[in-house]
């Protein structure tokens, strides 16, 4: 199996993409360090790994997010060790008694007003797509008061120009579609 190796915006944060499915198309799964993950071997397996923060899990590629006293020389070895041999073994990198909806992204649903519609189908075509390129997900949360509120995973969490890209990408391409939308805010999980 090869693993190729990417650098995203966030120095803390490297994106590993297999040459094999990990999840089906559509999931994510975000864990940070002291979260039960029970629900992933693959994560319980890389975060028994010293250093590692964050894990961002999508159908094509991990984020893996370090501990900043902690150097990507040697980690990166072992994760894509502890990648490869998990993958190749066949074991789960989710048990399917937890692959629910909710983990799922969502369009929407018919309750969804129009204006709420139009800020996730903009999300979801425009947004998403550039962003997992760096290694990250953005996910629509709530609109209030002219307000977006999105949740940032993956190397977009803590990146230092995630704030940058919310307002000088994201928050002036939905102002410009739809003229409802005041400002984007980050919603801390």
């Amino acid at each position: 199996m090869f693993i190729q190796i990417e650098a995203t915006p966030n120095p803390s944060t490297l994106k590993f993409i297999p040459d094999a499915e990990i999840l089906e198309p559509g999931q994510t799964f975000n864990f940070s360090i002291g979260d039960e993950v029970a629900i992933s071997p693959l994560a319980e397996r890389l975060f028994s790994l010293s250093g590692i923060n964050n894990l961002f899990i999508t159908d094509s590629f991990i984020s893996v997010t370090k501990a900043a006293d902690i150097e990507w020389n040697t980690l990166q070895t072992l994760i894509v060790s502890a990648i490869t041999d998990h993958l190749v073994a066949g074991h789960p990198v989710i048990l399917k008694r937890y692959i629910l909806d909710e983990h799922a992204v969502s369009n929407g649903d018919s309750s969804d007003s129009e204006v709420v519609q139009k800020i996730k189908d903009l999300i979801e075509t425009m947004v998403r797509p550039a962003v997992a390129q760096d290694g990250g997900d953005i996910l629509y949360h709530d609109f209030i008061d002219g307000v977006v509120y999105l949740k940032l995973y993956g190397a977009c969490s803590g990146c230092p120009s995630s704030a940058f890209t919310l307002k000088s990408g994201v928050e002036n391409m939905l102002k410009h579609y739809i003229p409802e939308v005041k400002s984007v805010e980050q919603v801390y999980y």
